[in-house]
């Protein structure tokens, strides 16, 4: 079977990705860069801000708020030290209770709270948020640079959690072994694979491990 050809912002089959935090990840940048085809001028460079939905009792849920929009993707499988996730659903405010109780809660993997309304609006559904004891709506900034290696989307960002800037870098792809081949050509092997539910969970102080490159 012929290889499934990557195209940054396209919808693909669910990808398998590497991803790290730390606070400098200069050297593979650079490599990253260096190594490229020529991407999307759109992927240049992208800015947005995003609420993470974060569950102390939850890590194969990825919820994550952006232009009014909730979107859930969920855990499938590691191969090979690599994470494949897939959306689970897509919402948008004002969202009614019925998704809330059959899935959004569900995925939080929480006790339900007491809902008395038919919908609700985006700040009815943070405030709920922020009176449960085991979720946290968390603040997101991204600033990403897109890349493209070895048939891999690839970026480096940089990411304001609540205000603390870390540094992140990724390849995703259909393919396990471009994955592989680009971690080892920009100079990544050994480095922590984490996605974001983790690495936000360990600034906010949810866990209590360090970022992969401190």
């Amino acid at each position: 079977m012929a290889k499934e050809k990557m195209e940054i912002g396209a919808i693909s089959k669910p990808r398998f990705e590497f991803r790290s935090f730390g606070q400098c990840f200069c050297e593979a940048h650079k490599r990253m860069a260096r190594l490229s085809v020529p991407v999307p001028e759109k992927v240049w460079e992208r800015e947005s801000d995003e609420i993470y939905i974060i569950s102390r009792t939850n890590d194969i849920n990825n919820t994550k708020i952006r232009n009014g929009k909730m979107d859930i993707k969920t855990y499938v499988q590691t191969v090979d030290g690599l994470e494949q996730w897939n959306p689970l659903m897509k919402g948008e405010f004002p969202i009614a209770a019925e998704v809330l109780t059959k899935e959004v809660f569900p995925a939080f993997m929480v006790e339900m709270p007491a809902l008395e309304k038919e919908t609700y609006t985006y700040d009815e559904f943070i405030a709920m948020v922020e009176q449960h004891p085991d979720l946290a709506a968390v603040r997101v900034h991204k600033q990403r640079f897109g890349y493209m290696v070895n048939d891999t989307i690839c970026e480096v960002g940089n990411v304001l959690i609540n205000g603390a800037k870390v540094v992140t870098i990724n390849s995703e792809s259909t393919e396990i072994e471009d994955i592989k081949k680009t971690i080892a050509d920009v100079g990544l092997e050994g480095v922590e694979n984490i996605n974001y539910l983790q690495a936000i969970k360990r600034v906010i102080g949810m866990s209590n491990k360090p970022l992969a490159n401190e």
